[in-house]
């Protein structure tokens, strides 16, 4: 889809009331909702962070979706696709300002170049005691972006088109922080496997695109 037909429709998100756990649930493990059972998230006193699903415009004004694949590292989200985003510093005055300074310097993204769109359902993540806000936002003109590399292996500019297909959406055998060999519900895009809270988040964001496009 063209952007410039794409765009006016991505605002009317704007007043659609957020579907959170009915959207969340359908990329969530079946291990992860026994989990949320048994555990209250405040009572971990989870750490802070906020990301941007950024839609924007390719060279020849396809609709994207920027994802990054993360660098391999010793921790539970070594190597995962994920949206930009990172968590929250003592300097930002709130989840928002951690977003944007997150893109800027995960993918060179200028804060001031980004409309926010929407603020999405927050999601938690028990395997790093992260409680993650997610927002929506858009650049109107072909990002130039430029990789953080002690953070980023990769980017992901991921077609609206194939976001919104049900076919990319399937179930997967993975190792994860919880099991091996368990069976979760992921997007397949670009070749990668999205899954987890990012799969969750996108989960929303696609219930309330199906309401508009």
């Amino acid at each position: 889809m063209e952007f410039n037909t794409f765009y006016p429709q991505l605002l009317k998100i704007k007043n659609l009331p957020l579907p959170g756990e009915t959207s969340h649930d359908k990329m969530s493990p079946a291990f992860r909702k026994q989990l949320m059972e048994k555990e209250k998230i405040a009572k971990r006193n989870p750490k802070r962070a906020a990301v941007m699903a950024l839609f924007y415009p390719d060279e020849i004004q396809t609709t994207r979706l920027l994802l990054i694949l993360r660098k391999q590292y010793k921790g539970v989200h070594s190597n995962q696709v994920a949206f930009p985003g990172g968590k929250v510093e003592p300097e930002d005055k709130d989840l928002l300002e951690t977003a944007l300074r997150e893109t800027e310097e995960e993918v060179g993204v200028p804060s001031q170049t980004v409309e926010v769109v929407k603020q999405l359902s927050e999601v938690y993540i028990p395997p790093s005691n992260f409680l993650v806000q997610p927002f929506v936002g858009s650049l109107q003109q072909t990002g130039s972006f430029v990789m953080q590399p002690s953070e980023v292996e990769d980017l992901v500019h991921v077609d609206l088109e194939d976001f919104m297909n049900d076919r990319n959406v399937h179930f997967e055998t993975l190792n994860t922080a919880y099991a091996k060999n368990v069976e979760v519900p992921a997007f397949k895009l670009n070749g990668h496997t999205v899954w987890g809270a990012t799969a969750m988040m996108m989960s929303e964001i696609k219930s309330l695109l199906e309401q508009v496009l």
